[in-house]
């Protein structure tokens, strides 16, 4: 599994459960009554703060996941290395899991190419198609004479859901691979 495909499942996971979180959140205030279904202060401020936990969380999983990436490829260069002494019984000169050998593997890694550029605007296009018609029907909500409350938790749950979508569009491109056209 690539690089790209790693980062994008944990995109993927961090997005659902931080949504699954804030479903509970929500529903938990509103059934203990702390919250009512009409207090537009009060899913604001929600909202506005489960986007921003949503961004210092994403930052820091990511980071977590650069530092998980980089001990497994020091792992597989030490497991390689035992082969190779117990294959050619000696010592050999070239160590596949010092600092400069795995800056340069997680580098070449990360690397983008025009196709991993076109499944990012292939998938990118599905999200944002999501997110809008999920905006859309906000707004319809209003119109329909629900609580504005209604409207910005679908707004805010077609964003976080277009996202995900957008992580499996990307997942699907890079199994099944791309076509120009």
């Amino acid at each position: 599994m690539s690089y790209k495909e790693k980062q994008t499942i944990v995109s993927i996971l961090s997005g659902l459960m931080l949504l699954v979180i804030y479903s509970f959140y929500a529903l938990s205030k509103v059934q203990s009554g702390v919250a009512a279904p009409d207090d537009m202060k009060f899913w604001a401020t929600a909202i506005l703060t489960f986007i921003v936990i949503g961004i210092v969380a994403m930052i820091i999983i990511q980071i977590i996941f650069h530092i998980l990436l980089s001990i497994s490829i020091a792992v597989k260069g030490e497991v390689q290395k035992e082969i190779h002494k117990k294959i050619l019984k000696h010592e050999t000169q070239n160590d596949p899991c010092n600092e400069q050998s795995i800056e340069k593997t997680i580098a070449l890694e990360m690397v983008e190419d025009e196709m991993d550029k076109l499944i990012e605007l292939k998938a990118m296009r599905v999200g944002f198609v999501i997110a809008g018609t999920g905006f859309v029907l906000s707004l319809i909500s209003l119109v329909l004479d629900y609580s504005p409350a209604v409207m910005l938790n679908i707004a805010f749950f077609s964003f976080g859901i277009g996202s995900m979508i957008e992580g499996i569009i990307k997942l699907f491109y890079y199994k099944r691979g791309i076509q120009n056209g």
